[in-house]
């Protein structure tokens, strides 16, 4: 949806196809009345813009988030997020609507493991159990035995017998990541993520050169040539609570640097620093996430969509190996 200004009414904000935003209104104020009239709870992913972030009543990375999901007393569920996010909400909520500001904010790694690929795929490994990182479609989750995030796939694969075989999909990074921390063998899907793929470690070690008392903390999607070089790896609000906690004041940060904010509310006296891309662009932002903007935030809520929807028996094979991930999890 391309943001254009109607050259007849300047005071209107007009999406193609939506009625017009009133350029006179406090949005950030609008959102919160709708929200209170819908008694809606916002969840925002760590690499919102800012502006959600601050309006949200909830930011987490993707294990918290579904875990909020599934505790929330909201009538209506509105997703900050991409759409795998939002789909796992109304996995969880079934009978509640969930919202979400552009449908077009999807994700390279649920893109890139379509679930009839998957299907095939693992009917080559007729031995083998399914876990899937919550990078997914609904689709995908519903032909996986567990899902798990970045912040509890080693904790999840560690519970699994020795003897069992496992797929991990669809992040290969992640998966030869969750490897050499558990120790198991196993056979990777091979996605990855368009913005921690994106990441120069040439780059990275001349910004450590040139911050010699910075930490490089990264996300465990990124490339093995960059993770090889952190100082620390964890899931985003791992990253988020090891720069609290640590006495260091610099620190180079290898993920979506949306989160950069986050990190500066709760130490503001503390200097942080995105990593750099491989070429000269913004690739290290999610496009994905950016499409999402306070205008669309409100107009979702002001129009009561785009909404998720799925089909029952997707509903109900998907919830399965998102309540083992949630078990395993505690």
């Amino acid at each position: 949806m391309e943001k254009t200004i109607n050259s007849t009414k300047a005071n209107k904000l007009r999406f193609d196809g939506i009625k017009p935003i009133d350029l006179s209104i406090d949005i950030t104020e609008e959102i919160k009345k709708l929200k209170k009239e819908m008694n809606a709870v916002i969840l925002a992913h760590y690499y919102q813009e800012s502006e959600i972030q601050d309006l949200a009543d909830f930011i987490g990375d993707s294990l918290q988030l579904s875990q909020q999901a599934a505790e929330t007393k909201a009538d209506v569920i509105v997703f900050a997020g991409v759409h795998f996010m939002a789909e796992t909400a109304k996995i969880l909520n079934p009978d509640k609507p969930v919202l979400l500001p552009d449908l077009n904010a999807g994700c390279s790694l649920a893109e890139g493991c379509p679930a009839p690929m998957l299907k095939k795929f693992r009917e080559k490994y007729p031995d083998h159990i399914l876990i899937s990182y919550i990078n997914c479609t609904a689709e995908v989750k519903a032909l996986s035995d567990i899902i798990c995030t970045s912040s509890n796939a080693v904790k999840i694969v560690q519970q699994i017998p020795e003897e069992q075989k496992i797929i991990f999909a669809p992040d290969r990074n992640l998966g030869r990541y969750v490897m050499k921390k558990s120790g198991r063998d196993m056979v990777l899907w091979q996605g990855a993520c368009i913005v921690h793929e994106t990441f120069s470690d040439k780059k990275i070690n001349r910004l450590k050169f040139e911050n010699p008392d910075a930490l490089l903390i990264a996300h465990p999607e990124c490339e093995e040539a960059v993770l090889n070089n952190a100082d620390y790896i964890g899931s985003t609000s791992g990253l988020l609570n090891f720069v609290t906690e640590s006495e260091r004041t610099e620190f180079i940060v290898a993920t979506e640097p949306g989160i950069i904010h986050q990190m500066q509310l709760r130490n503001p006296h503390k200097k942080f620093i995105p990593a750099p891309p491989e070429s000269n662009c913004n690739c290290n932002e999610c496009p994905y996430m950016k499409l999402n903007t306070l205008e669309k935030l409100y107009l979702c809520m002001r129009d009561r969509k785009p909404e998720i929807k799925l089909e029952e028996e997707i509903l109900k094979k998907s919830l399965k190996p998102l309540e083992r991930m949630l078990e395993m999890s505690r």
